[in-house]
């Protein structure tokens, strides 16, 4: 073999190993790069990540170790940053899906694509509840959300008190995101309460000569009697005769509110003493405020009221749910007694 010959054979050798360095390098780096940027990333154990307003990348990946998120750390941290996520982090609620990569997830982080929080609350006693409530669905604490509900200033602002605020919070479904402030859900829910109270509903109201605020703290009362939905109207319109009459309304349920005691099955003559505004047995007219966040069932029943002649109601003696009504205190009397012998009978003494 000439020497020609043996130094092309020589070169070609060399032509293809560099080749296949090169490919082996090139190969190595582009599975890194998939690995970091396009592998799947995530271990489906969490629905969604959670990234508090004002936190840096060691919180946010703090909260990826504390809740196994991701099966890889280490490619996350790397593709973060690669993608400078540290100026952009952006909080929120996000939904994570099982085998999101580490650049999908980024880019959801920088953008700020989080996945709106659905409330949907009813039936809801006090304001701390609701209060409590929110603070377990949005970021918010309840403390946070207290003070904003009780902070003077702002209520009397929107025209409410520390009394009666909480008619304003109308139970419906509504979707906002989990890092909105206490402030802004607040605005958020004011605007709601305009939308419902429409002209309809205000001159409704205006007929039953009540402002909305004094519906919806009537309705408070309708719904706590009520069981079945069908007799709000009926028991609505038994209220309105009696506050029209200017008769107490001894509505059972202000009393369990005044005393504070939930538990409560009978009410009897040692709770019907509190000294509260709340005792309509003792005070005429409405409570200074709802004893309980009223439906808009509730509502639309008080403003769509059963014309009736009804002064007293008495639950069934079968504890069905349903109530005796009566116009006078003689068929009343005879409605309570059936009552009070069933709850003799039961051993319900409190």
């Amino acid at each position: 073999m000439t020497n020609e010959k043996k130094s092309m054979k020589t070169g070609i050798k060399i032509i293809l190993l560099s080749l296949l360095v090169v490919l082996a390098v090139g190969g190595y780096f582009g599975i890194k790069f998939y690995k970091v940027f396009f592998a799947p990333n995530t271990t489906g154990k969490e629905k969604y990540l959670y990234v508090r307003t004002g936190s840096n990348l060691d919180n946010l990946f703090e909260e990826l170790r504390h809740k196994d998120i991701l099966r890889e750390i280490g490619t996350f941290s790397q593709a973060a940053a690669k993608m400078d996520l540290a100026r952009s982090l952006k909080p929120g609620r996000y939904k994570l899906t099982k085998g999101m990569n580490n650049r999908s997830i980024i880019n959801m982080l920088k953008s700020g694509n989080q996945d709106p929080v659905k409330l949907k609350f009813q039936n809801l006693r006090k304001k701390e509840n609701f209060a409590g409530y929110l603070a377990n669905n949005l970021e918010p604490d309840s403390l946070t959300f207290s003070s904003v509900l009780d902070s003077a200033a702002l209520i009397e602002k929107y025209g409410f008190n520390k009394d009666n605020s909480y008619v304003m919070f109308i139970p419906n479904t509504y979707e906002m995101y989990w890092n909105v402030t206490a402030l802004e859900f607040f605005d958020r829910m004011h605007t709601e309460y305009e939308k419902f109270w429409n002209p309809e509903r205000k001159q409704k109201a205006a007929a039953l000569n009540l402002t909305p605020i004094q519906v919806s703290i009537l309705a408070s009362i309708v719904d706590a009697e009520a069981l079945y939905d069908k007799e709000m109207p009926i028991i609505a319109g038994l209220y309105l005769n009696r506050l029209n009459k200017g008769i107490l309304l001894q509505a059972d349920p202000t009393v369990i509110y005044a005393n504070n005691d939930f538990t409560v099955k009978r009410v009897t003559n040692s709770l019907l003493q509190v000294q509260s505004k709340y005792n309509t047995y003792k005070y005429a007219g409405l409570p200074p405020g709802p004893i309980m966040m009223p439906s808009i069932n509730a509502i639309d029943a008080v403003l769509n009221r059963e014309q009736n002649n009804y002064i007293y109601m008495c639950a069934k003696e079968d504890f069905s749910g349903y109530h005796n009504f009566a116009v006078t205190v003689q068929e009343h009397e005879l409605n309570a007694k059936k009552y009070r012998e069933a709850l003799n009978k039961r051993n319900i003494f409190k």
